[in-house]
Formats: structure tokens, sequence, C-alpha cells
């Protein structure tokens, strides 16, 4: 059984193994895969995986072969699935494996926003400090989160998680999910739509799958319900936000800051108009990237390749 590996480098750049596909049939790991080399490449596969490779309509009909299709991500946008299905090619993803490193990012990005870590170790560096003379200095502004309320949008297992976290911090806490799921355990929290959660949150999490409803959901008439002391945090999907507004509601200081690990294209082109936004964190899309989630990634995808062959298919999403 010939399996292929797509676009393996960003799982496994070397430091976890492939041992576990490996003992289910002959891999080619290709570390990228460019859209033009796609048919080539997995041609005469029954499986195949990807991360971020796209597979359409075309590429499924110029693989007879092809049987099943592993995500290596919880979004399976990249595949067309109703052509799959059509084929009767089987897709899976891999939830549930990132959820303590997305969460943890999340507040990576918001406390560099409230407390500038990295900017006053610099400014320490560059001799700042000693130059003052005082016993301590501060460039910006410094932020408490006790007290304060976020507002996290998508309440699953990544949303509730920071959910928690921020209680922790003791934060209030306002959520809207289309599935508003017992929260009864928890105190300072409510269920509410989104102007509401806008209006009323100090920090707004974003959490919430890329669906043609949820794209382009921070635009300029949401951001306008923001309070100007307000910050907005994406891990989730860069297109739920409008990056032009975004970019604009930051240099106009109508929101106060943003802490962004995902763009609407990745890598972004020089002209994207929030990496010269006032007050704009980016990284390049790593909060799933931690060895501890990789590897869980990777153990799901081969229990999803195992099932599958053994007739019991698991995380199927077509």
């Amino acid at each position: 059984m010939k399996i292929v590996v797509l676009d393996g480098y960003t799982l496994n750049p070397g430091d976890l193994s492939w041992e576990g596909f490996q003992m289910m049939g002959d891999v080619v790991i290709h570390d990228r895969t460019p859209d033009n080399q796609i048919v080539t490449r997995a041609e005469g596969a029954s499986i195949l995986l990807t991360n971020k490779t796209p597979l359409d309509r075309n590429a499924f009909n110029n693989l007879p072969d092809l049987k099943y299709v592993g995500v290596l991500a919880t979004g399976f946008n990249v595949v067309d699935i109703e052509a799959a299905r059509g084929k009767g090619i089987t897709v899976t993803n891999t939830p549930g494996y990132g959820t303590p490193s997305v969460a943890q990012m999340t507040f990576a990005l918001l406390l560099e926003l409230c407390n500038h870590v990295q900017q006053h170790s610099d400014a320490v560096k560059q001799g700042k400090w000693a130059e003052i003379g005082d016993f301590c200095f501060w460039e910006q502004p410094l932020v408490e989160l006790a007290g304060k309320t976020m507002g996290i949008i998508g309440f699953g297992n990544i949303g509730s998680r920071v959910g928690d976290i921020a209680a922790a911090f003791g934060m209030k806490i306002l959520a809207y999910d289309k599935n508003r799921s017992d929260q009864s355990h928890r105190t300072d929290f409510g269920w509410v739509d989104i102007p509401e959660l806008l209006e009323n949150s100090d920090v707004v999490s974003i959490h919430a799958p890329l669906t043609p409803e949820n794209e382009g959901l921070i635009n300029e008439e949401n951001l306008g319900l923001m309070k100007k002391n307000a910050l907005v945090i994406n891990t989730a999907r860069g297109p739920v936000i409008d990056e032009q507004a975004l970019a604009a509601a930051l240099n106009s200081e109508r929101i106060a800051g943003a802490g962004l690990d995902v763009l609407s294209v990745e890598p972004p082109t020089s002209d994207n108009p929030l990496l010269g936004a006032r007050n704009c964190l980016t990284t390049p899309h790593i909060s799933w990237a931690t060895l501890e989630a990789r590897s869980r990634l990777m153990d799901i995808a081969v229990n999803n390749l195992r099932a599958y062959l053994h007739g019991n298919p698991q995380n199927v999403v077509n």
C-alpha cells in the first residue's frame, strides 16, 4: 500500500517519527508539494496525507487509486469534501490535539500586549533603564487582566480552555457559540450574541471555525462596536477578520491593539496592511506547533489510518 505525505515538514521537521505510518505501508514523504506537482507525486497512492496542500476535484479525478485522505490538521477546508465523497474517498481530520497549546498562545499574545515584555527587555539591554536612573520605568501603559471582561467567539474545546485560563486571571467571561453548552459551573460567565459581546469586552478572542458565515466577521461595522481600549486576539483562522478594517481601526486608535497568529494569506504578502499597523503583533501560525501538540497530532493521524484500515474509520469529515 502506497502512502504519500504531501507536506510533512511543518508537522515533522525532524523531531518526530513517521514510524507509525511506515508500519502500515510504503511511505513517501515530501516536505512540501507545489500545486502543479500534486497529481504526479500522489500517482498510485491509495493513502494521501496533507496539511495545507489543497486537494480539489481535478486532483481526485486524476487519482483513481486514492481511497483515503488524512488531513494533518483540525481544519479540513483544503479538501474538496463534496468531490471526495463523490469518488468514495474517506477524509479524516485530527481534532483536539492542539487545545492546550492554542490556549497558551492566546495568552502569550495577550500578555505581550498588556505587559510589553520584549519591548522592555530590549530597552534594558539598550541602556535606557540605566540612563533614567529610577528603580523602574515603563515605555507603554501596563494593563492588569483581573476584573476585565474577555469575550470569546467560539466556545468549543479551545474557547472553553481559554475561558478557564481567563477565569484564573480573575476575568469575567462573555461567550458566543451556536451551541450553548451547560456552563453552570462557571461564575462571572454569560452567553451573549456577538454585538453585545463586542460592546462589553475588553479582550475579544476568536476561536470560531472558518465558515461562509464567519468570514469577515470582524469587520468595520463590528469593530465600531468595540471599546477604545479593546484588544483583539485571533488564533483561529485569518479570514475571520477583515484585515483592512482591522488595520484602519488600529491606526486610528479606534481599538487598542491586536495579537494575530493567523492571517488571510499565509505567508503574507508585503502589502498586507496589518504588517505595519499600530500595536499589532503577528506570529507565523505557531499556536499549534509545540512539540507536545505535534506529537499528539501524529498519534491521532496514525490512529485514524489504522482505524480506517480495520474497517472502523474515526474522525471522518465527509
